[in-house]
């Protein structure tokens, strides 16, 4: 019966391939109405939006062959849309990066994808695209977890009670390891309280990530201006960590910046904060701002952070 069961299920997913190939036209030629196969698309996006990497580092991340990658850049840079520079860490390897011409030729893609996405949404109703954003993450994190992790974890959009939670967990967790006042759990009250009195889902969102079925970390983007975006409350319970939650949850703020329209992100976090504080480095955010303060009792030092998109 068991094996009847996955048979079935392979077959859904099979339906499912082929009927979304289809309404995104990755099977037409000329992916985008560019020159570019899927592939090709998926190297130029991983260049315009990664820090200098090197060949090493998009065939990981995009699990290519080398001598296939190897032979997409070699035409890129023949058509002069890449540029190589030394490693300053390791002289045998080259970083590589769009140049002015491969930004050029990029960015429209990068416009049509979206529109085309666009499309396929502005027949949904605002609570349609919900369930259909909601069911995208259920899938990445169901398939992550179980091609990498043994635990089961999942990021997913709020639902009531879970920003109850969020305050609870900032006041114990911050005041039992940092030994800071009640002021920051009204602050975390507020924040909370003001996200669900009016938030604009289209630009602002809360996610709460699960492991194993129980909640154990969330984040926050609002609205900061037109072109900003503010990335709020990141939380990992302890016995969570080491599961690259953090990163998952701060990754998936960036995803929605983007798609939102925003230009930047920019978060507040304080130095003592260490762990997060690497997450938001590996994702690319530069310190732009240090000052000290006093604002939840022990002294400590208030750092404004920014991530350019």
């Amino acid at each position: 019966m068991a094996e009847i069961d996955l048979a079935d299920h392979v077959a859904a997913m099979c339906r499912f391939n082929r009927f979304y190939t289809q309404r995104i036209g990755v099977l037409e030629e000329g992916l985008l109405r560019s020159p570019f196969s899927l592939t090709e698309l998926r190297v130029l996006y991983e260049l315009a939006h990664r820090d200098g990497p090197s060949a090493s580092d998009l065939g990981r991340a995009l699990g290519l062959d080398p001598g296939y990658l190897s032979r997409i850049l070699g035409g890129f840079e023949r058509q002069g849309l890449i540029a190589r520079s030394p490693s300053p860490q390791d002289g045998r390897q080259s970083l590589l990066a769009l140049t002015p011409a491969g930004r050029a030729v990029l960015e429209p893609l990068e416009d049509r994808s979206r529109e085309a996405i666009a499309r396929l949404l502005r027949g949904l109703t605002s609570p349609q695209q919900a369930r259909l954003s909601e069911a995208f993450r259920t899938v990445e994190g169901l398939l992550d977890s179980a091609g990498e992790r043994g635990a089961s974890t999942l990021l997913r959009s709020h639902r009531p009670g879970d920003l109850g939670w969020m305050v609870q967990r900032h006041a114990v967790l911050y005041v039992r390891d940092f030994g800071w006042n009640d002021r920051f759990e009204a602050l975390v009250a507020e924040i909370a309280s003001q996200f669900l009195a009016g938030h604009d889902p289209r630009r602002e969102h809360c996610w709460i990530a699960e492991l194993d079925g129980e909640p154990v970390g969330s984040v926050m983007l609002v609205r900061q201006s037109d072109s900003v975006a503010k990335l709020r409350l990141l939380l990992v319970e302890p016995k969570a960590r080491g599961h690259g939650i953090g990163g998952r949850l701060v990754d998936e703020c960036i995803r929605f910046a983007r798609l939102a329209g925003y230009s930047k992100i920019t978060l507040w976090t304080n130095a003592v904060l260490v762990s997060a504080r690497r997450i938001y480095e590996t994702a690319g955010f530069r310190l732009v701002d240090a000052r000290p303060h006093l604002d939840f009792g022990p002294q400590m030092i208030g750092e404004t952070w920014e991530l350019e998109l």
